[in-house]
């Protein structure tokens, strides 16, 4: 019987596939040529397949899961965002797709990678469908927030997509109790890379790299925005990588370098940057904010890392330190910036950026007004996430979703025939 019930374990997950299916043929509709020229959709599919995927795959023993769970778990989570984020804008009950309805999918299905890096190798596969498809309704209803009731800006998902994946995976992984168990579970410690899967995770860092700016600029709504986008997102980038090597090694007893802030705090500056890549920092500023996010993650997986799993909450890929802390500085800035927003400095640009934000004698938001919604949609993201991801942690704990035993976590032989 348990040999039969093995073979059958992933019926769960084609159900729901099967359920998606039927959802779209009454819902969806293609869009015409409407949005067929919106950038970055390609670039944003490679760091979703790729670049998450070979980032993940530095633990010694669960590479194969690393890497298979994030391509199996993005395709089917795409299709759920997609209809998800779309149930908020139908049109006569019918979800008209594009390519901007796809891009949009994509980066949502970033929420649930992200989350993932969390969890990595402490939950089964049924565990984690549970925990994406509850996790992808309440991002979209946060995400309709963020756009909708607080009109905040976030065109590169800092706040919505970023610290909310970091901080409801970290809530899940909180409630799930994994690390003291695991602890006590002594031995071998598997949880820990090898030089050849540190390398290949360090080719999932670079492909994130490299398409970051299409990440970030993809949902912009001018030709002037989409290139300051592009320009703050990569100098950001830069200068976090420039940092992490300097404070990498200066946290090193021996002044040599880590390989876990080189994989990630490089890559702190895109998210840093997200909230505001859109808007008038000056090409220093945007400098500066990747300056500070570099050394704010490194910081993180030195001292803040070791504290999060003494305190239960393990943290399998740092997600903290590269999305959560970065996400929030990105949020804090849109603060400032919002506040510094002018109709002077932006001209006809800043009811794109601001939707809410024009001239103060139609009776519109103010600045302030506005840097106060940017600062609510923060703690409101904050709040949906933490609680989000604690109550997802508690249901999904229970035996209905055939939680790993101790000796099963970090170990690709539970799922997957090996050579």
């Amino acid at each position: 019987m348990l040999h039969k019930y093995r073979k059958m374990k992933f019926a769960s997950l084609f159900i729901f596939q099967l359920i998606l299916m039927t959802m779209f043929f009454v819902f969806v509709r293609y869009g015409g040529d409407k949005d067929y020229d919106v950038k970055g959709f390609e670039d944003v599919h490679v760091m979703i397949f790729i670049g998450f995927g070979f980032l993940m795959t530095f633990l010694k023993k669960y590479c194969y899961s690393a890497l298979g769970f994030n391509w199996f778990l993005a395709s089917l989570v795409v299709q759920w965002a997609l209809l998800c984020q779309s149930f908020y804008h139908m049109e006569n009950h019918i979800i008209y797709v594009t390519k901007k309805t796809l891009l949009e999918a994509d980066i949502m299905s970033a929420t649930v990678l992200i989350s993932f890096g969390a969890l990595l190798g402490t939950t089964s596969i049924t565990q984690l469908l549970f925990i994406a498809i509850i996790e992808i309704a309440i991002a979209c209803l946060n995400i309709w927030l963020i756009s909708s009731h607080f009109q905040a800006s976030d065109v590169g998902g800092s706040i919505a997509i970023h610290a909310f994946g970091a901080y409801f995976g970290l809530g899940v992984s909180w409630a799930l109790g994994s690390k003291k168990k695991a602890a006590a579970a002594g031995a071998e410690k598997i949880d820990t890379s090898t030089y050849s899967t540190d390398m290949t995770a360090m080719l999932g860092s670079i492909f994130l790299w490299i398409y970051w700016p299409s990440f970030n600029s993809g949902l912009t709504h001018s030709n002037s925005e989409y290139q300051r986008a592009l320009i703050n997102t990569y100098l950001s980038l830069a200068a976090a990588t420039v940092t992490t090597f300097f404070v990498s090694s200066c946290v090193h007893n021996e002044g040599k370098l880590e390989m876990v802030h080189v994989q990630n705090s490089t890559l702190a500056g895109g998210v840093a940057i997200g909230s505001v890549c859109n808007m008038q920092i000056t090409s220093g500023g945007a400098i500066g904010i990747g300056i500070i996010s570099g050394f704010l993650s490194v910081i993180g997986f030195s001292f803040l890392t070791p504290l999060l799993k003494d305190a239960g909450i393990r943290d399998t890929c740092g997600v903290n330190n590269l999305h959560g802390m970065p996400g929030i500085l990105s949020g804090l800035f849109s603060v400032v910036f919002a506040y510094l927003a002018s109709a002077e400095s932006y001209g006809p640009e800043l009811g794109d950026i601001f939707p809410a934000l024009t001239s103060n004698d139609t009776g519109a938001r103010t600045s302030s007004g506005q840097a106060l919604s940017q600062l609510e949609a923060l703690i409101t993201t904050l709040v949906i996430s933490i609680v989000g991801g604690i109550i997802t942690g508690i249901l999904a704990r229970t035996s209905l979703f055939d939680p790993l035993q101790d000796k099963e976590k970090f170990v690709d032989e539970v799922e997957w025939e090996l050579p």
